[in-house]
């Protein structure tokens, strides 16, 4: 028998069973890639490559690495090479899937080739490791996705690093697809027991990395909360050996396994415990040896020694240390096997079962590796990608129920140097889905009939990573070009239309819970599903608690606001969705500015007294309501009533244009009108109105400026006697009255008694996911954005357009920066969203509002920055 089969070595036919997890059986899996009657699945959605200059260029690096943050940004590796002085620069590449050709390309100051990258879980920070043991830890600058810097780091030094990972932080949210169809976030997406790898006093998780070094020593590095860096380095066993492959995952326990192989099929893989901890002010690591297995390949006697060497060693997961994926090649070929580590009964003789009976728990276990599956023969393995997404498999066996047994989140991928991708289960490894490379991945200047047929492909992927969702796959191939691949949610079978529609809805509400990045979802809605996608987020997200919609409230109006991007009848409503999350923002900011006049005071906040009296008093005069509130408790200082002029502005600005519109509400083409059947929103816009009219006693200089026909017109009263008519026909949502004709004339005479303001909306995006909808492939470089390709501008969108020499403005500040800025911006990588980089500002109450906004814009996309002629 030989260590880990649990077996003796015998021949198995390609068809014949195999034992599974848990319990069943599985049938022997064909070939993937002869399969090719059901190929499928995945398309090209765009490429971008490098632009070829006469000096240098950029080429592969070898290894070939990337990595995909949540936040949807990738990292990647090439060479530079120097033509002129023959050298090689090691530099590290960061897109944005959403503006891939404006690459942030780093020279990495390694001296040695870049061997791996690793995100952490937030997807802020990046770790790049090289062959000479150094290890750099990369951040942003100014919270910018187009500027990283280097902060921190460590070293084993000559010592080549073969793996590399963040600690665990002990957050995981499984997800229950059998449960997809739930009415509950809780019952979908449930919090697993985890415990971080190294934590502080009261139980905070400790931040640092672990890295596995190729002649056996594993280094663990911990980020002290003072900028420290304490690093300890230790052998894996006491007997050192080669490690050309490692791959690290990790326990609930809190525990660390390292799995390595010397890179031969012949020898064992290797498995061992690393505990970490923090003693006397310095790391210690332990370790400890775990059962190691051979590949079921070298005890069939047919292929003992066709596949000579171990080229793929991967955990299926980072936290899940129980199941490894294996691949074995030689010069042409490949073979694949997952094997699972499970406890298992140990037998005990019966003699000494005569003289004292084993039962129950009492029965000794033993810890074993057993083979779940593996494939027949296979062309070539380049690169293999796994799934990110914590399902949890109710079913111990490899069986799923038919409406989620080709659920993306299922499978893994595997690149083959013939140019073919194919997404695999990643237990049953049976074939889900395919992609053929063919003349698209072909080079442009290279004409078919000149490439030689014997070569083979000339292109394939030898660097890949699935996105957090699994719907999209990126892949660098063997020219340094970056492929952006789509994995249908159907994996290229036939699914009820409603079935994809779940998949994609069941993956939003992953992402809403989350905090992830949605981007590779709108990869797959197309205009036709906009509406319905809407709709039904809406209706599961209002199926949840209270506490829990308001921890929801900001992110699900970001959510419809980038599907109503997608289709040409929706476009309107983006701009009523981004209004939306400026005026929840402005109302929460004003009212933490108001303070109890004594500290005494009753349990309720003067803003949650200021929303209780407006809901319950709904007189149309401004003064009568503004009697029934302390006014002591908004009193502020006037530079703070002063500095907030702007943001005031705003409001008095969007209330009068709402108004106004009300007599054209039939056309829904027009911004702002979902506002106008949106009695939440109109009633915060009630209540601001209030705490404007009562600054406006101790400053009038802070007051909305109108310009009126009569001077003697009091038009914050008239505003707000409209408004309150206007909201009292939606305030509850499930009895919607239509205005009545004497306020829709009142609104028809706005325009005679007031000069109706110009609202700054949003400019349409000029990201890639619009010009994706007809799914042809989009050819990009890298450094030069693409001509603005979009949806069809027609006289109807004329307010999403601005004119080339109209006025700018900073979205956030509500400040105008002029046809041409002299100021360094940055703009939001999802909306678009424009707001100067540096603070013009003094005043504390500005400060504090501007500091929301320094990580994220409001729609929770990140920053990049902006050349200063932006247009």
């Amino acid at each position: 028998r030989r260590r880990g089969t649990g077996s003796p070595r015998r021949r198995r036919g390609p068809g014949e069973r195999r034992e599974a997890a848990g319990a069943g059986r599985t049938e022997g899996v064909p070939c993937p890639l002869r399969d090719r009657g059901r190929a499928g699945g995945m398309d090209l959605a765009y490429v971008c490559e490098w632009e070829k200059k006469p000096k240098s260029n950029h080429c592969p690096s070898i290894p070939l690495v990337c990595a995909w943050s949540c936040r949807n940004l990738i990292a990647f590796t090439t060479d530079l090479r120097n033509e002129e002085e023959k050298d090689l620069t090691h530099m590290v590449h960061i897109i944005d899937t959403e503006h891939p050709w404006d690459v942030y390309s780093v020279n990495s100051g390694h001296t040695e080739v870049i061997t791996c990258l690793e995100w952490d879980q937030s997807g802020s920070r990046l770790l790049s490791a090289d062959a000479d043991g150094h290890i750099k830890c990369w951040s942003m600058t100014d919270h910018l996705a187009n500027s990283w810097e280097n902060t921190v780091g460590s070293v084993v030094e000559g010592d080549p690093v073969v793996a590399l990972s963040w600690l665990h932080n002990g957050v995981k949210l499984a997800l229950h697809v059998e449960k997809s169809g739930a009415s509950n976030f809780g019952e979908k997406f449930s919090r697993v027991k985890f415990s971080p790898s190294l934590t502080l006093f009261g139980g905070k998780p400790m931040e640092g990395w672990i890295a596995v070094t190729i002649s056996g020593l594993v280094t663990v590095s911990l980020l002290k909360p003072n900028g420290q860096v304490l690093t300890a380095t230790e052998s894996l066993c006491r007997l050192r050996c080669r490690v050309a492959l490692a791959d690290v995952a990790f326990t609930g326990g809190g525990n660390i396994v390292v799995a390595t192989s010397d890179g031969s099929s012949a020898s064992p893989v290797q498995f061992y415990k690393v505990c970490v901890s923090v003693v006397n002010e310095k790391c210690k690591i332990d370790t400890e040896i775990l059962p190691s297995l051979f590949m079921r390949c070298t005890t069939d006697p047919a292929r003992k020694d066709k596949y000579p060497a171990i080229t793929h060693l991967k955990f299926l997961a980072r936290d899940m240390s129980e199941q490894v994926l294996l691949c074995a090649s030689n010069q042409n070929n490949s073979i694949v096997e997952c094997w699972s580590l499970r406890k298992e009964g140990l037998p005990v003789n019966n003699i000494f079962q005569q003289i004292s009976p084993v039962v129950g728990d009492k029965q000794p276990m033993i810890l074993k590796w057993r083979i779940l599956s593996a494939t027949n023969d296979l062309d070539r393995v380049s690169a293999v990608a796994l799934p990110k997404l914590p399902i949890s498999l109710t079913n111990t066996d490899l069986k799923v129920a038919n409406d989620t047994k080709f659920f993306p989140g299922l499978g893994l991928a595997l690149a083959f140097h013939d140019g073919s991708v194919h997404i695999v289960h990643r237990l049953s490894l049976q074939m889900m889905a395919v992609f053929y490379g063919s003349s698209s991945q072909r080079p442009v200047d290279e004409p078919a009939l000149k490439r030689p047929r014997t070569a083979g492909p000339l292109v394939h992927f030898k660097a890949m990573q699935l996105s957090w969702t699994s719907l999209a796959l990126a892949g660098v191939d063997s020219h340094g070009k970056l492929s952006m691949l789509r994995i249908s949610p159907s994996m290229g079978h036939v699914l009820d239309m409603n079935m994809s529609l779940r998949h994609l809805l069941f993956l939003l509400e992953y992402c809403m819970v989350t905090g992830y990045d949605w981007w590779d979802i709108l990869l797959h809605v197309q205009p036709s599903m906009v509406q319905n996608l809407v709709e039904k987020l809406h209706e599961e997200y209002m199926r949840q608690n209270a506490a829990l919609q308001q921890v929801l409230s900001t992110r699900i109006v970001a959510m419809k606001a980038s599907l109503c991007k997608l289709s040409s009848s929706t476009i309107a409503r983006v701009c009523d969705y981004h209004a939306k999350l400026f005026l929840i923002a402005i109302s929460c900011t004003l009212k933490s500015l108001l303070r109890p006049h004594f500290l005494n005071t009753p349990d309720k906040s003067p803003g949650d007294r200021l929303t209780e009296i407006c809901s319950k008093i709904t007189d149309v005069d401004i003064d009568k309501v503004m009697i029934n509130l302390k006014t002591e408790e908004f009193v502020l200082e006037m530079t703070t009533l002063q500095s907030l002029q702007q943001l005031i502005q705003w409001v008095g600005d969007f209330v009068l244009y709402l108004l106004a519109s009300l007599p054209n509400q039939g056309s829904p083409v027009r911004p702002g009108h979902s506002f106008l059947r949106d009695g939440a929103s109109l009633g915060m816009f009630r209540e601001l109105m209030v705490v404007i009219r009562i600054w406006g006693l101790l400053k009038p200089s802070c007051l909305p400026v109108y310009t009126a026909t009569s001077d003697t017109q009091d038009s914050m009263s008239l505003l707000f006697r409209l408004l309150t008519k206007l909201w009292l026909c939606c305030r509850e949502e499930n009895h919607i009255t239509e205005p009545d004709d004497a306020l829709i004339d009142e609104c028809c005479l706005l325009p005679s008694q007031l000069l109706i303001p110009n609202i700054d909306w949003l400019p349409i995006n000029d990201g890639i996911i619009s010009k994706l909808q007809n799914k042809q492939l989009v050819r990009l470089q890298f450094g030069k954005a693409p001509g603005l390709v979009g949806h069809t501008v027609s006289s109807q969108f004329d307010a999403f357009v601005r004119a080339p020499g109209q006025p700018k403005i900073d979205h956030l500040r509500r400040l105008h920066l002029g046809a041409y800025p002299t100021e360094e911006c940055k703009s939001c990588t999802r909306c678009g969203c424009v707001t100067m980089l540096k603070s013009p500002n003094k005043v504390t109450a500005v400060k504090q509002w501007e500091q929301r906004w320094i990580k994220n814009c409001l729609c929770g996309g990140l920053w990049r920055k902006m050349p200063l002629s932006y247009s």
